[in-house]
């Protein structure tokens, strides 16, 4: 067999499956992590900025195995922004705000995907005659799924993300009301709770309980989608 023979029979569909979960994920990390550092320089550390993560370059917030957990099982995590928290005035309270930064950012993601999802598919019905004969149609098809994806993503890497596990952003928001030594102690097994965190997440462990929890939040925010419906349908 030729190589354009073998060219032809490729399943691109495998190819465009990848893409429509990577694209959103290089999105929604990197939004995650710029927040993060962008928030801390507003606290007056700029440890970020010096590291040059105070950027939309998505290949500057990419960890390897955390970008394969999002793309396989959607709950996964990016390379962290360093923060050096004794900068901040008051350190656990401005580490609190700054780990909380990454999943509000995920949230207004979600939103403003979910509100221009509603506002696609209204153009579509407004113009489903035009679309379903065009043969632009696979492509709005495409774009539809990316953008769902984009919001459903986004939400759970925030629901996971406020876990309360070390290096979580939960586990710095925990740190806020804790006392110093079990403070300490939290941190100290920092180096931990990666391991956990991937065993967790390839055994399924979190798919159910973590996959109900963005699904219910998700179910929550359609009416974003609603409102953007209404707007080009009203």
């Amino acid at each position: 067999m030729g190589f354009g023979n073998i060219w032809r029979n490729l399943d691109w569909s495998v190819l465009g499956d990848i893409l429509l979960s990577v694209l959103p994920a290089l999105l929604c990390i990197t939004l995650h992590e710029l927040s993060h550092g962008a928030v801390a320089y507003a606290l007056g550390d700029d440890t970020a900025k010096r590291a040059g993560r105070l950027t939309l370059n998505p290949i500057k917030s990419i960890d390897p195995w955390g970008m394969v957990m999002m793309v396989l099982f959607h709950f996964g995590w990016a390379k962290p922004v360093p923060v050096d928290m004794h900068k901040f005035k008051k350190p656990r309270q401005g580490m609190a705000v700054t780990a909380l930064a990454g999943p509000v950012a995920n949230l207004i993601i979600a939103a403003v995907f979910l509100f221009l999802y509603g506002i696609l598919y209204g153009l579509f019905t407004a113009h489903w005659i035009a679309l379903t004969t065009s043969r632009f149609l696979p492509a709005y098809g495409a774009v539809m799924d990316m953008v769902q994806t984009t919001a459903y993503l986004s939400l759970s890497l925030a629901v996971f993300n406020l876990l309360p596990i070390s290096p979580l952003d939960g586990s710095k928001v925990l740190g806020a009301f804790l006392s110093d030594s079990a403070y300490e102690k939290l941190m100290r097994y920092e180096r931990y709770g990666m391991i956990l965190l991937m065993v967790l997440v390839v055994s399924g462990a979190f798919s159910g309980v973590l996959g109900s929890v963005t699904g219910w939040v998700y179910d929550k925010m359609r009416f974003l989608a609603d409102f953007g419906f209404g707007l080009v349908n009203h």
